[in-house]
């Protein structure tokens, strides 16, 4: 008999009672007949033909990812779930007959994000750093990786309660989104323990922005008067210099963070001297020509301590070779091509400069990345050839 404050049981629908009711029946019978009857129903819903053989290994594929779903996110998984996933990863489903996208996607979301912060999850970071690893061997690129836990995170949730410290933990999610360029990755990894992945970043380009995450939370939550010195401390490894191995790369972070924390900062995840340049941080550092020349036309950034913009310190990625574009605008007005793409903006090439205001909206699509939205404000304007023109832009936090 159910209790006041029991959780409610999971609704079922026909689908759902029908697919389970299939597994149990298909668990009776012998192999042979199961594989027909796989192969039948494989060509059902799904409109493919496998051999029976190969009907009987996806189905143990379906029940190993429902198994494998419902303990990712704490919950059962229908087998609906779990054979659309499988079906979509092996490209087998056609016709989406059994489940709605945005069902699936959500599903998706779930298996690989943090609930509490919406970062991904430990296991992501698992699976994601492997991948990226394998991408700058093969193609001899640095990947930086840092790890972050909160510095007295534990004497905070003693003093003031655990509401209180997912906030901060949600604060500290929060800041590493602001300050990450879109080719980098943010994690959740532990309780108070976070980590990034930096690709084709240096030494001084990770520290330079674990420096930048540590101040940037210290000023969100100064206006909290927590009591107690809350801050971000940090350590980093950069392949290949301090390891080719995942295992390896990850002790050599977490032996620096310990250092940190134990010590100070060391010569290689410290503070570095200051730098003398504009507090809006995302602006694109290049040298503005002299205004005798007419082709360029600098934009002072809003807040800049002066228009002049010292020579980019984090190079930016050329795209030109490639078909990334922009759609610029709210209504999707124009296309132009994205140039080059770094931590601090964009450079966009079009032939209809005048249509750019001082700050607008875009959507990016590079290749392997997802489209993404950004706000940006434009810097500069010059010659692209070919009569276009070529847009500098900072991207807008």
């Amino acid at each position: 008999m159910p209790h006041p404050g029991d959780p409610a049981p999971q609704r079922w629908t026909a689908e759902d009672a029908f697919l389970e009711l299939l597994t149990d029946t298909l668990e009776n019978l012998e192999r042979p007949a199961r594989g027909q009857f796989l192969q039948r129903f494989f060509r059902s819903i799904a409109q493919v033909d496998l051999s029976e053989a190969q009907s009987l290994d996806i189905w143990e594929q379906v029940l190993a990812r429902r198994q494998e779903l419902s303990e990712s996110i704490g919950q059962r998984i229908t087998l609906q779930a779990a054979l659309v996933d499988v079906l979509s990863s092996t490209n087998l489903l056609r016709l989406p007959i059994i489940m709605e996208y945005e069902e699936m996607r959500k599903l998706q979301i779930n298996a690989a994000t943090d609930p509490l912060t919406g970062l991904y999850n430990r296991r992501f970071f698992n699976d994601y750093f492997e991948k990226e690893l394998n991408r700058s061997i093969r193609y001899s690129h640095r990947l930086a990786l840092v790890v972050f836990d909160l510095h007295r995170f534990k004497e905070v949730n003693d003093r003031y309660g655990h509401p209180q410290g997912d906030l901060l933990l949600q604060m500290a999610a929060s800041t590493l989104r602001k300050c990450l360029r879109t080719s980098d990755y943010a994690f959740r990894i532990g309780g108070d323990e976070f980590a990034l992945l930096l690709p084709q970043s240096d030494t001084e380009q990770a520290a330079a922005l674990s420096r930048r995450v540590r101040t940037a939370y210290a000023a969100a939550i100064e206006p909290l008067n927590m009591g107690v010195p809350l801050a971000f401390d940090y350590g980093l490894a950069v392949y290949p210099e301090d390891g080719e191995l995942q295992e390896v790369l990850i002790r050599v972070a977490d032996e620096r963070l310990y250092q940190f924390k134990n010590h100070g900062p060391s010569p290689i995840s410290g503070p570095a001297p200051a730098v003398t340049r504009p507090p809006a941080a995302a602006v694109e550092k290049r040298e503005v020509p002299p205004a005798a020349k007419p082709s360029i036309s600098p934009v002072q950034v809003s807040g800049a301590a002066s228009p002049e913009v010292e020579r980019r310190r984090w190079e930016r990625v050329s795209l030109a070779t490639t078909r990334a574009y922009a759609l610029i605008g709210e209504g999707v007005e124009h296309t132009a091509r994205v140039l080059d793409l770094g931590y601090g903006g964009v450079a966009l090439e079009t032939s209809r400069p005048e249509d750019f205001e001082d700050a607008f909206h875009a959507v990016l699509h590079v290749p392997i990345l997802p489209p993404v939205r950004v706000s940006l404000r434009r810097i500069y304007k010059g010659q692209a050839g070919s009569g276009h023109a070529r847009i500098g832009c900072s991207f807008v936090t």
